[in-house]
């Protein structure tokens, strides 16, 4: 039986490729959530952040030009604000996450996924 992953994936992010192939070069039969087409739940990123020991600002992804427009590059904006402009832009979300049953991280850089594999 194959061991199980979960990554949230960007196909047009060269590391989220890399991970992927990483994640399947290990032996996992990973389900591949290509975030920005299914988009996020407040819950659900709440408790992607909380498993990956993350606050909404380490997960920002401060290089999309929405973070910019909308003034979350701003230390002062609360994780509130961040996570509704997260669900609202799904892009604002860093990439990729892996979650396994040995934990959840971000997986920048790329080698850092095998911290769970």
């Amino acid at each position: 039986m194959a061991k199980k992953a979960t990554i949230y994936h960007n196909p047009k992010c060269s590391t989220s490729r890399q991970v992927l192939e990483m994640i399947e070069a290990a032996g996992y039969k990973p389900e591949v959530i290509e975030y920005l087409k299914a988009g996020w739940t407040k819950k659900q990123l709440k408790d992607l952040f909380a498993a990956a020991g993350l606050t909404p600002r380490q997960a920002l992804r401060a290089r999309a030009a929405e973070a910019e427009e909308l003034g979350l590059l701003d230390g002062k904006v609360s994780d509130a604000k961040l996570l509704d402009a997260m669900i609202e832009y799904p892009v604002l979300v860093e990439r990729p996450f892996v979650v396994t049953a040995k934990g959840a991280l971000l997986a920048r850089p790329k080698e850092k996924v095998r911290d769970i594999l």
